[in-house]
């Protein structure tokens, strides 16, 4: 039995010791939101986002990541198709800066020492939370800031495509919808500390989402990168 504890000891070390490989990188693209103002195409970037990200390469299939992005989101009601929407004539524009952590995996091994150049698709997700600014519609349309600002938390969901173009470097093409578990990024629920009933429209059974739309290039660095033995 101690032998056995000893060699699931020695296992495990070594497995760790050769994980140390770690990405560090930006993220450039565009956003766009979806909700109860503008318009409600999916995949539609329109603002700039950017922002760094990093990684931890835990095995050839999946990698612990983190990442800090800033955008700015519109939302236009003359952008959509809704007759409603465009009668209506609403639009806004908010920045917000959005911390997310979770776990990326691969569908095919990811491993930059196999001596040949690796790519393959990949699905990321794991939680959000994103700073912004409060606000409200009046009655004429007109925005009226609350001079407050609160967090929104959410579920990132990312389809990606990531290849090496050298030893060193990993660059990969990536849509991400965040689902949110707030309706009050654009305006239609007022801040419920202000309580504002007679502000608040559009559907308050659906929370927002936005997206983010582009691409990101890490360079990879530590001991031992993805798993090469020594």
């Amino acid at each position: 039995m101690r032998y056995l504890t000893v060699l699931i000891i020695l296992f495990f070390s070594t497995q760790l010791s050769h994980a140390q490989i770690n990405e560090l990188g930006f993220f450039v693209g565009g956003s766009n939101f979806i909700g109860d103002v503008g318009a409600t195409d999916y995949i539609a970037p329109k603002q700039l986002a950017f922002g760094g990200l990093y990684k931890w390469n835990r095995s050839p299939r999946h990698a612990y990541r983190l990442s800090l992005i800033y955008t700015e989101l519109e939302g236009i009601d003359q952008d959509s198709d809704d007759p409603g929407r465009q009668i209506r004539a609403y639009e806004f524009n908010s920045s917000i800066i959005e911390l997310s952590a979770g776990m990326e995996f691969t569908f095919f091994d990811f491993d930059l020492h196999e001596g040949k150049n690796v790519s393959t698709p990949y699905l990321y997700t794991g939680i959000s939370i994103a700073k912004h600014d409060n606000f409200f519609f009046n009655s004429a349309g007109e925005i009226i800031d609350e001079n407050t600002s609160s967090y929104a938390y959410g579920i990132p969901m990312a389809l990606g495509f990531k290849t090496a173009l050298s030893s060193g470097f990993i660059i990969a093409f990536e849509v991400g919808a965040r689902y949110t578990f707030s309706d009050e990024l654009d305006g239609s629920v007022p801040d419920a500390q202000e309580s504002r009933p007679n502000n608040s429209f559009g559907n308050l059974n659906n929370n927002d989402w936005y997206t983010f739309t582009g691409i990101t290039l890490t360079y990879t660095f530590g001991r031992n990168p993805c798993f090469c033995p020594e």
